[in-house]
């Protein structure tokens, strides 16, 4: 607050509750150009129930502190996704608009699903299958190529017959995996899986690791109970190529555990191809975003760094964003 204060060519005042005393007297006493920050909204249970009513509540009582002719202008993208009082609700009940940064967001993810250049590349990585099924689900027939990575990327080897040792496994979603696997081919999108993977000993920053064929995980030297960290070298340079040789590319989700240096170069090598392609390329939020900041790369060197991971995946699986659909446009 007292930096935004510091910065701002405006009054700056921050109440001490969202709707109690406090909010009620400093907003009632705002003059024109003022600014009135709350207190976290979700500190009030109502902001988050899935009763509609208790969150109509909150609402109404934001919505009071805004006076006459009051407006609601939205500029959190990364919480349009879901249906919160503060998110959702308020909207609903006053003339409502897209944010600056939320306008730039749809439009930038808009053109991911429509009239789309071609060829399109998805990277999908992170560490489970079954939070990207609704948008592999999605993509097959839109997007041309998608590299699997991650810690979801074992159950795509388990999927093709493939021992993982002890790495990350979704056993339940094998099956799930062998059916996008047929549609794809069908449907005019190729699975780009890694054929070499970095295996370690356990799951620490200074474990023991060598690199593998992907399909010969148990053969590495800890046996049944190695674990898959990364992908390999050979696979981030056949991914980096495919990256480089798109129109349009769209990453979410490390390849690897980034945080442990050994095990960051399959994210790095990603990074590094998506600040050398002339291609768009849009970086999905989430720990995608963080990867590339930690890794040392700039924002600017990417087309787009989303701030929403959940929100952006959402709007990739086709659904209706709650906090999107009800704004004015």
């Amino acid at each position: 607050m007292a930096r935004l204060a510091e910065l701002a060519p405006f009054k700056v005042q921050l109440a001490e509750d969202t709707v109690g005393e406090s909010a009620k007297e400093l907003a009632g006493s705002l003059d024109d150009g003022d600014v009135l920050v709350l207190e976290n909204v979700r500190f009030d249970a109502r902001e988050t129930s899935k009763d509609d009513a208790e969150r109509g509540a909150f609402a109404d009582e934001l919505v009071a502190l805004t006076g006459d002719n009051g407006a609601f202008v939205d500029d959190a993208f990364g919480a349009v996704h879901r249906k919160h009082a503060s998110v959702y609700d308020v909207a609903t009940r006053l003339p409502s608009y897209q944010g600056d940064l939320v306008h730039t967001e749809v439009e930038v993810l808009r053109k991911l699903t429509t009239d789309t250049q071609r060829p399109y590349v998805v990277v999908l990585g992170g560490s489970k299958v079954s939070d990207k099924l609704a948008v592999i689900d999605n993509l097959l027939g839109k997007a041309d190529t998608i590299l699997v990575g991650g810690g979801m990327l074992f159950t795509f080897l388990a999927a093709a017959g493939h021992k993982v040792a002890g790495s990350l496994l979704e056993a339940d979603q094998i099956p799930v995996v062998q059916d996008y696997l047929k549609r794809a081919s069908d449907a005019g999108t190729a699975f780009v899986i890694p054929t070499d993977v970095v295996v370690a000993s356990r799951f620490a920053a200074d474990a023991e690791h060598e690199v593998v064929a992907a399909d010969a995980i148990e053969d590495s030297s800890f046996g049944a109970s190695g674990i898959g960290l990364d992908i390999g070298p050979v696979s981030a340079e056949a991914f980096a190529e495919q990256i480089k040789a798109a129109q349009t590319v769209f990453w979410n989700g490390p390849m690897g555990v980034f945080e442990f240096e050994a095990f960051s170069g399959g994210t790095r090598a990603i990074a590094q191809a998506l600040t050398e392609t002339p291609a768009f390329t849009v970086v999905g939020g989430g720990d995608s975003a963080a990867a590339v900041r930690t890794l040392g790369f700039e924002d600017s060197q990417f087309g787009h760094i989303s701030t929403g991971g959940g929100a952006s995946l959402e709007y990739l699986e086709g659904k209706d964003l709650p906090g999107l659909s009800v704004l004015d446009r």
